[in-house]
């Protein structure tokens, strides 16, 4: 099998057609059909459904993974025999960020890395926590920004922190407080978030010692801002959701205080992409002088 077989195994699989993967390859149809026809030969049998839309059968799905790994390890591999015989660094990575990283903390960073890094492509991926540890692992991204990994992965870097706060509207009581107790928020609805801020709610709670108890659970961090606009409840999330606010709602200090930190890594196990760590050490100089200054 060939590593141009996988892409459009990838391709196919990610698009959901063969047309649709053709024009993102720039191969014919055709081609693609034949590339993918010789790879199910190489495996012993079908790698998709050739249904509307096209979608991975069972053996699909189980080396999918696999394929996207290895399309990674070839980028890597690629990236790092050019990094070693010209100084500039150039190409394209992908990187997963969770919403509130890709509003509050990814702009400023992605001025930086292109101010510095100009031939190089950055592509972003917007996900929740869950989704970014797999699409890491798997080779579907380059690069992610992870919450409170434990243990810090190697060569990982501690980009910023943030703190949780309760987000009210701007009408309410205790909007105009400097900072409230976890215990004010009982009178109302507590609208809670799925993608990925449950965990540190319920030690927030514990903190308090409270009961963990959400009146309701969304998956979508726009719609529960718009359920706590409409009035319907107040919720907790991350200061780095500021960015994200209406005029009609404001973010106000909670007690106790609950801290995130954001953390900048490559996979686990496979060796970075060359410009991953390029970024990487930008942004771990650029904090470095701005903690000097």
């Amino acid at each position: 099998m060939t590593l141009r077989q996988l892409d459009v195994f990838v391709a196919v699989a990610d698009h959901g057609g063969f047309g649709a993967a053709a024009g993102a390859l720039g191969m014919s149809q055709s081609s693609v059909s034949h590339a993918l026809a010789s790879l199910e030969a190489a495996v012993g049998g079908d790698l998709v459904a050739r249904a509307t839309p096209v979608r991975p059968t069972a053996l699909g799905e189980v080396l999918l993974p696999h394929a996207r790994a290895t399309l990674a390890a070839a980028r890597s591999l690629t990236a790092a025999a050019a990094a070693h015989t010209r100084a500039a660094t150039s190409g394209t990575i992908s990187l997963s960020v969770p919403p509130t990283v890709a509003r509050g903390l990814l702009p400023g960073l992605l001025r930086l890395w292109h101010e510095r890094l100009p031939h190089l492509e950055i592509t972003v991926f917007e996900a929740v926590d869950e989704e970014i540890h797999q699409w890491l692992e798997s080779g579907t991204v380059d690069a992610a920004f992870l919450i409170d990994p434990d243990p810090l992965p190697h060569g990982a870097l501690h980009v910023a922190t943030d703190v949780y706060e309760a987000v009210v509207r701007a009408d309410h009581p205790l909007a105009g407080e400097d900072v409230i107790d976890l215990a004010d928020l009982l009178e109302d609805p507590l609208l809670v978030t799925t993608s990925g801020f449950e965990p540190p709610l319920r030690r927030l709670h514990a903190l308090a010692d409270l009961p963990y108890r959400p009146a309701r659970r969304i998956r979508e961090l726009m719609t529960l801002l718009s359920m706590v606009e409409a009035g319907i409840g107040v919720g907790v999330l991350p200061s780095l959701a500021a960015s994200m606010l209406s005029d009609t709602l404001t973010l106000v200090p909670l007690r106790p205080r609950q801290e995130r930190k954001l953390v900048l890594t490559g996979p686990t196990a496979r060796p970075w992409h060359p410009s991953v760590l390029a970024i990487r050490d930008l942004t771990e100089a650029a904090g470095r002088a701005s903690s000097v200054g």
